[in-house]
């Protein structure tokens, strides 16, 4: 009978449509998807599902995970969705609030989205001081010594946060760099507290930086909003200060994704 009712549901389901429903769960549910967990939300017969899945594999649109057998957003889907949310009108707004937040706080204010070897900064508004840290759009920076990284990793579930620490040797950036896992898996479970994360010149000597989660309507990171600064400015205490600030641009933001 479950058969036949999933057969029903597939005829129903226009041909070309049925792809893109797919890359649309795997996008929604934020984790990596079985075929199993697509033939059940989906309604589509096993043979189908394992056949689009193996071309979107194939077109980089999917990509598999370590466990050999769930997928999640490959390249050409990842860039897509950056594509998507730097869109003229969207880009605009965006950034007239980062450029509010950049003259309240006199500081360069950031927006970064995850990737799957680093943070990649997605727009930027830079401060009018004649000393300031450069890091163009489109730069990848680690997730392990950063602020907007950090605060990345402090949304992860415990098992995809343990392969993470386990899977390779932090790198130092800086003699401040946390290369020791369980004490930068400390950090990340009191950032996970207390809703802000930072950078006490970790990536980068003489720099400091406080960060923020952007979150959608179901409590997932879609990405950070930072500040940082040059320590001779602004040492880190004196940025965490804005925190409130960027906790109210990021609600702002979500407001831009949401319309």
């Amino acid at each position: 009978m479950a058969n036949a009712d999933t057969s029903c549901k597939e005829t129903q389901i226009p041909t070309n449509l049925r792809l893109l429903l797919i890359l649309e769960e795997v996008a929604k549910r934020g984790v990596a998807v079985k075929p199993s967990d697509l033939i059940e939300s989906l309604g589509l017969a096993k043979p189908t599902i394992h056949r689009l899945l193996q071309t979107a594999e194939t077109e980089g649109f999917l990509q598999r995970d370590m466990d050999g057998r769930s997928y999640g957003p490959g390249p050409r889907l990842r860039q897509l969705s950056v594509n998507t949310v730097s869109s003229e009108h969207l880009r605009t707004a965006r950034l007239a609030i980062l450029r509010g937040i950049a003259d309240e706080i006199g500081e360069t204010c950031n927006l970064a989205i995850p990737d799957r070897e680093g943070m990649i900064y997605l727009d930027r508004v830079e401060t009018k001081w004649p000393l300031r840290i450069q890091l163009p759009i489109g730069s990848q920076v680690p997730f392990h010594c950063t602020a907007s990284g950090k605060m990345y990793l402090s949304t992860l579930r415990r098992n995809t946060l343990d392969g993470f620490l386990s899977a390779r040797a932090l790198t130092a950036n800086t003699e401040k760099t946390i290369t020791d896992p369980e004490a930068l898996r400390a950090e990340i479970f009191q950032i996970a507290q207390i809703g802000y994360s930072t950078d006490d010149e970790e990536f980068m000597s003489g720099m400091a930086a406080v960060a923020v989660p952007v979150l959608d309507e179901n409590e997932r990171l879609v990405a950070t909003l930072s500040v940082h600064a040059p320590t001779q400015r602004h040492d880190l205490q004196s940025l965490i200060q804005f925190q409130t600030l960027l906790q109210a641009g990021s609600k702002k933001l979500l407001g831009l994704l949401a319309s």
